[in-house]
């Protein structure tokens, strides 16, 4: 994409400043169909194709399992990768901030909703994970004009057991594997609620701190022209 011109890159028209290096709406408009994103769409495609396989002949065939479990590999795998290349190579974009999460929550909220219609997940789990996933988004967007609560290891061990998880129960394990993916998902499960309430901590944290920060600002004028006033008469 980097030798296509500038209007095929968004119409723009720009042209490049000295040093060859094109200006900044210019490079915004162009990295909108970066790998980084194509990564993201390539999630949300799978989304529907996932729960057609899985749902396939009744939704206990084997073979079409396997082929679903491949699908949400995939997912799992393009969600470790994509986030990684847009903060490395700078191609994060406002589509990317959005469709990112959306992404994540759509594939594993189809997994686990098929799995407990189809009745290998007790729906309590289900409720458990994406009412968490839920109200985290929501609190991250309650505090995100003070700050961004940052990935903690435990968000991103949560999310591996999920993944793991969600997959083992997507195959159709029997005998010892069977026994493991539910301590498997049993792990993944205490990470969630953990992690969760560790979020909250840190929403209500950041929140308080903001609303601090924002009245010590207006304050801040308010005690100034006080001081200049004071000094004004202090002179007459």
């Amino acid at each position: 994409m980097t030798g296509a011109p500038a209007s095929a890159a968004g119409g723009s028209g720009a042209k490049p400043v000295r040093g060859g290096k094109l200006g900044t709406a210019a490079v915004n408009q162009a990295s909108l169909w970066n790998i980084a994103n194509l990564l993201t769409m390539l999630r949300l495609v799978l989304v529907p194709g996932f729960v057609l396989l899985l749902l396939h002949n009744g939704g206990y065939d084997p073979v079409w399992r396997s082929f679903a479990w491949a699908a949400f590999a995939i997912a799992m795998i393009t969600d470790l990768f994509d986030g990684h290349l847009a903060r490395t190579y700078n191609l994060v974009t406002d589509f990317g901030k959005i469709a990112d999460p959306i992404a994540d929550k759509a594939i594993m909220g189809a997994a686990l909703v098929c799995l407990s219609y189809l009745g290998d997940l007790p729906w309590w789990v289900t409720g458990v994970i994406l009412f968490r996933e839920l109200g985290i988004t929501l609190m991250r967007f309650w505090v995100i004009r003070h700050a961004v609560i940052p990935a903690s290891r435990g968000g991103k061990m949560k999310t591996l057991a999920q993944g793991t998880a969600v997959g083992m129960y997507v195959l159709a394990l029997t005998g010892p594997l069977a026994t493991l993916r539910f301590w498997v998902m049993a792990v993944a499960v205490v990470l969630t609620v953990v992690t969760g309430l560790d979020y909250v901590r840190q929403a209500v944290v950041l929140r308080r701190k903001g609303l601090a920060a924002e009245r010590a600002a207006a304050a801040g004028p308010v005690q100034e022209a006080t001081g200049s006033r004071d000094s004004a008469e202090a002179e007459r």
